[in-house]
């Protein structure tokens, strides 16, 4: 992150997640015209965004997880926007943590792709307050590891407040491919998805040879797929490997290049493979998980040292369902039975970071 210019940081000496951060929070100017905001280190909620100006108008690539933090972000780029105003933005999937902020741009056309649009509904704040509220309470309960569970749940919140929100949907949809102009500067948005959610896509500024991905890149994060196909996934980063692009923004984690395209790519390879000798063994998902995250082969390689490597949990049941030849979505039950067994994995990776998501450490007050 040294390489691009800070124009506007928030002097945050530590993350959301109480870590030392790896690079500073704020707006960086990565071409002209051309910024990121980056929220390091890239875990729950810590989610960049990007800014393209153009003459006499401004397009944002997504909002954050709550008002607070997109009210910062907003302010910062404000010397910008001013003189070239808002008035698109793009919602690269339907993650709460990419457009939970969208009331206060409320007044721009929000673009998303039809399949995104389509899964909002089951994206609301109420399921992070209820996960909260269920966290608060069972961190109280010392046995059966309700309050590991508990522990996990209520601090993957805490940073955010998810009451009052406006929820502000995507105003227009489309499907494959759109060309756009946004004050003269060319923009491409390209559907991706199916893959980390059902309706991805990401924003490619051909001018300056910039990508912001959203979430088809976590860089130095554990990638997770809620949706899939994985051959999707795979597909669309053979896409941007061939693309002609110097300079990728990810939707968590640090700026990066090609090589970090190349190491999500060996993650997914890795986590295939070891998940279908596994599923051929006649394995449970929750124990394929367990046996390959906390295996040697693992703990040996580059992906072990990334933010939230129990994020293997979902990722394995996902594959399972796939490989099931289910194509079915897990309801709010399944889903909430998934997280909690991943976070009594994350209980056996004491190191990992987030630190404060484990037992073994406290929020700071």
């Amino acid at each position: 992150m040294d390489q691009w210019k800070l124009i506007a940081g928030t002097d945050a000496r530590r993350t959301r997640f109480d870590e030392i951060p790896r690079y500073a929070e704020g707006l960086y100017e990565l071409k002209s015209g051309i910024y990121a905001w980056m929220t390091p280190n890239g875990s729950w909620g810590e989610s960049n965004a990007g800014l393209v100006v153009g003459d006499g108008a401004s397009l944002l690539v997504d909002t954050l997880w709550d008002l607070k933090y997109t009210h910062v972000m907003l302010d910062a780029m404000r010397p910008l926007t001013d003189a070239a105003p808002i008035n698109t933005v793009v919602t690269t999937h339907a993650d709460g943590d990419h457009w939970w902020g969208n009331e206060l741009v409320a007044g721009a056309e929000i673009i998303a792709t039809r399949a995104c649009i389509d899964e909002l509904a089951s994206v609301q704040p109420k399921s992070m307050l209820l996960l909260e509220k269920a966290g608060k309470l069972l961190s109280r309960i010392p046995v059966f590891n309700a309050d590991k569970v508990g522990h996990w749940f209520k601090n993957m919140a805490a940073p955010y407040d998810f009451h009052n929100l406006a929820l502000t949907p995507p105003t227009r949809a489309f499907t494959g491919r759109m060309q756009m102009e946004v004050g003269g500067r060319p923009v491409e948005l390209i559907e991706v998805g199916p893959a980390h959610t059902r309706g991805d896509l990401i924003v490619f500024v051909p001018d300056a040879r910039i990508l912001f991905t959203g979430d088809i890149l976590f860089v130095e994060s554990t990638p997770v797929i809620w949706a899939g196909p994985l051959t999707n996934w795979l597909e669309a980063l053979d896409l941007i490997l061939d693309m002609d692009v110097d300079v990728i923004v990810p939707g968590h984690g640090p700026v990066t290049d090609k090589d970090g395209v190349r190491q999500v790519k060996a993650y997914w390879e890795f986590t295939d493979a070891e998940t279908r000798r596994r599923f051929d063994a006649g394995l449970s998902a929750a124990e394929a998980a367990r046996n390959i995250v906390l295996g040697d082969e693992f703990a040996r390689g580059p992906f072990s040292a990334w933010n939230s490597p129990e994020r293997m949990m979902t990722n394995v049941h996902t594959l399972y369902r796939h490989l099931q030849e289910r194509t079915d979505h897990p309801q709010k039950p399944e889903l909430t039975n998934i997280l909690r067994k991943q976070a009594l994995l994350a209980h056996q990776l004491p190191d990992a970071q987030p630190a404060v998501m484990r037992k073994q450490k406290e929020r700071r007050p």
